[in-house]
């Protein structure tokens, strides 16, 4: 039987462009045509493509850069943050108002500091090992702050000055071919980004890490320089964008940059990128952007309408445009991440367009790709030399070998610090009080996140899961008029569905839990401000209200009189959510530290796979953690609206960056298997006295009163978050303090 040659290797992978990308184009001329029928009068006019290319150009070119990150298995949050601090930088240094210099040198102060950002997302992500999305959501909240603080909340604005520089400004405009110069950019960095991802040695380098970064250092790759370089063309990439907008805008804004991370990221996954790495294109995550973009469009442009008004008894006809709710784009593109990230391993790894295409032809389906990919997997335990010291220590000793004792010595100390600066306000029992209840929200959360962290999981989403809960009981009171215990309940139910959903995706679906919970996040928080429109709401009930009143005014309002002394003074100060908190914590104290699901979350956390031998369901043990986190976030929610008698749709905001923190202060590990309820409690203490003493009003000995803007605030936190980290990392898991001991006593013992 004569026999066929087979020519091995025949095939080249798809290096440029694949089947993916013609989908995506397909998907893109689908939309816009759905764009033009619903909206003919913007999207069938010629100029809402060109307004597409342009407006998709600075996420683009952001894109290529987080492409080379995804790529790597990491990601970089922090995108959006830096595109609006060079923005603001540039506009400082070049505003005529501000400190008036000349392009140059605010052209290359801009690069220099966006080569610092990523030089640092890197040396923390490789070096210092800090993990990749604590890292650069750290930097995302530094950043923020530093926008925020650096333009007081104002619009810098030059446009004058613009016109003196007219070759940089001209970035912006439309050029002799009839495109904008933008769009010109993004292709040059498009096809540069494209031929060095896949026909040069970086290119190489990037996917050997980001499939298998252990073969990879056996083979000789430079895998740490490999990831820094990434984080570098990351930044750069952000730092040409935001220069971009600035061309264009000719001014900045407080929001520059606002949520442009969650475009981006979203871009390149639905490009074909894997969020565990060794999987991307630059075409496709060029034209995932275009297609964001236009989802964008499609939401915010809206619809025609025309609806009939009586004036005067005339019918007059009116033309309006009907658009979506305040929050309902954010909740989309929260969709649409989860939904891109979904497709990688349910669509594209199982092959699924690639067996359709062969069944329609009659063919046999592809060969399965390669399962694993991971050469080596280090399993271990962690905190158990901390454990170790802790038992066999004696006396003060014992204590100082907690992992919580430094969190406990530092609220110990802010305390005394505070008591110092302002002893007239520190020492007074309702300001003692009031500095409780602003404890109270950030505890609540911290307590759910213990759960999770102590698991090795992490919860990105709790502060947004605090909007939507508060949102929801607000709606629930002010518009549909229900009471104050089934307003209540509705927000709980909000909040636990929440956590649910985080549970299912991150054990149901397999999901990193920081990309389940982000996506959470921004679904959460546009939902928030969709139920209520983007308005505050007030003028709730009084009986609802109660819920976060002190226990005097709850007694005054059922006509309860105390006599005066100890008892009137304590239930004057105390307040109801204050005993809510306690008695949350100490039932979640006891569960973590005494009942046999509190070691299963511990051992889960510090070994999964050994967990997984010894009977542990880990996947029950990590869905019940991330369902109680949005549980505890659903109760904060309901006592902020309560404390404040209103609901503002940013409430909550940042809060979650205070919970992560308080919980790796208070000793719990990022990378799981220890945490205390104490521990976390302490560390929320931590966090809400900077925060009272970085917003203390000090009167200084001429007179003077000092006191720092809440933007700055932030950019504290942020700080104390990485350092929290570090101190974990470095002092705790590698037992720095003990190997010094160690040396020194080698060299007391050592002859001679």
């Amino acid at each position: 039987m004569p026999v066929r040659a087979v020519t091995v290797g025949s095939r080249h992978p798809q290096q440029f462009f694949g089947s993916w990308e013609l989908g995506l184009l397909v998907l893109m001329a689908l939309l816009y045509i759905g764009g033009a029928l619903i909206n003919p009068a913007f999207f069938g006019t010629p100029d809402a493509l060109h307004a597409l290319l342009r407006d998709s150009a600075r996420y683009g070119v952001m894109a290529v850069g987080m492409t080379f990150v995804i790529v790597n298995k990491d990601i970089d949050l922090s995108v959006g943050s830096t595109f609006g601090l060079v923005g603001v930088a540039f506009s400082i240094l070049f505003s005529p108002t501000h400190y008036d210099l000349g392009l140059a040198p605010a052209l290359g102060f801009c690069l220099l500091l966006g080569a610092a950002i990523g030089l640092i997302n890197g040396v923390l992500v490789t070096i210092l090992k800090v993990p990749a999305f604590i890292a650069t959501l750290t930097m995302l909240l530094i950043g923020r702050g530093l926008v925020l603080g650096l333009t007081g909340g104002k619009n810098i604005a030059y446009p004058a000055k613009a016109q003196d520089y007219a070759g940089f400004f001209q970035i912006s405009e439309t050029n002799a071919l009839g495109f904008n110069n933008q769009i010109i950019i993004f292709i040059v960095v498009a096809v540069i980004g494209a031929i060095v991802l896949a026909k040069t040695r970086w290119g190489y380098e990037t996917f050997a890490t980001g499939g298998n970064e252990q073969a990879a250092i056996y083979a000789g790759i430079p895998t740490r320089w490999v990831r820094i370089r990434a984080y570098l063309l990351s930044s750069l990439s952000a730092t040409l964008a935001g220069l971009m907008a600035i061309a264009q805008d000719k001014g900045v804004t407080s929001q520059f940059g606002l949520s442009a991370e969650l475009i981006v990221i979203a871009s390149v996954i639905i490009g074909g990128a894997s969020i565990l790495g060794g999987r991307g294109r630059i075409a496709g995550s060029c034209l995932g952007t275009i297609l964001t973009v236009l989802i964008n469009k499609v939401l915010r442009e809206g619809w025609p309408t025309t609806r009939t008004v009586k004036i005067d008894g005339v019918d007059v006809t009116v033309n309006a445009l009907s658009q979506l709710p305040a929050g309902a784009v954010p909740a989309f593109l929260g969709l649409i991440l989860l939904a891109a990230v979904l497709i990688e391993p349910f669509v594209l790894r199982r092959q699924l367009p690639a067996r359709l295409w062969a069944w329609l032809r009659g063919r046999p389906p592809p060969p399965p790709p390669e399962s694993g990919g991971v050469a080596m997997e280090g399993i271990g335990t962690r905190g158990t030399v901390a454990s170790d010291r802790a038992l066999h220590a004696r006396g003060m000793g014992k204590f100082f070998a907690r992992r919580d004792a430094l969190a406990i010595v530092l609220v110990l100390t802010l305390w005394a610090t505070g008591l110092y600066l302002r002893p007239d306000y520190w020492g007074n029992l309702a300001n003692t009080f009031a500095i409780l209840l602003n404890f109270t929200e950030v505890a609540l959360l911290t307590v759910g996140l213990t759960y999770v962290i102590a698991c090795g999981d992490i919860d990105l989403s709790v502060g947004a899961v605090l909007a939507l809960a508060g949102s929801t009981a607000a709606y629930g009171l002010k518009v549909m008029g229900v009471d104050p215990m089934t307003a209540v309940m509705m927000g709980m139910l909000a909040g636990m569905s929440a956590g649910i959903v985080n549970g299912l995706l991150t054990v149901g679906f397999g999901l990193p839990s920081f990309i389940a919970t982000l996506g959470m996040y921004y679904i959460a928080r546009g939902l928030a401000a969709w139920i209520v429109a983007g308005q505050q709401l007030t003028g709730f009930t009084e009986r609802f209200n109660l819920f976060g009143r002190k226990i005097g005014d709850i007694l005054n309002y059922y006509g309860v009189q105390l006599p005066e002394g100890v008892l009137r003074a304590v239930a004057d100060a105390v307040s109801v959510q204050t005993l809510w908190t306690l008695f949350v914590a100490v039932i979640a104290g006891i569960v973590l530290g005494l009942m046999p699901f509190g070691q299963q979350v511990l051992a889960t956390g510090g070994n999964r796979r050994a967990a997984d031998y010894a009977g542990i369901n880990t996947k029950r043990v990590r869905f019940l953690a991330l369902a109680f986190a949005g549980t505890c976030a659903a109760m904060a929610g309901i006592i902020n609206v309560a404390y404040f008698r209103s609901f503002n749709p940013v409430a909550g905001q940042f809060r979650e960056l205070d919970a992560i923190a308080a919980v790796i202060i208070g000793g719990g590990s990022i990378f799981g298997g220890y945490g205390t309820i104490i521990g976390s409690l302490a560390g929320a203490a931590v966090i809400t006295l900077v925060r009272a003493l970085l917003q203390l009003n000090i009167i200084t000995a001429d007179g003077r009163s000092i006191v720092l803007p809440q933007h700055w605030v932030n950019v504290f936190i942020g700080l104390i978050l990485i350092a929290a980290v570090l101190i974990d990392i470095w002092l705790r898991q590698a037992d720095i303090f003990g190997r010094v001991r160690q040396f020194l006593a080698k060299r007391r013992t050592s002859p001679g």
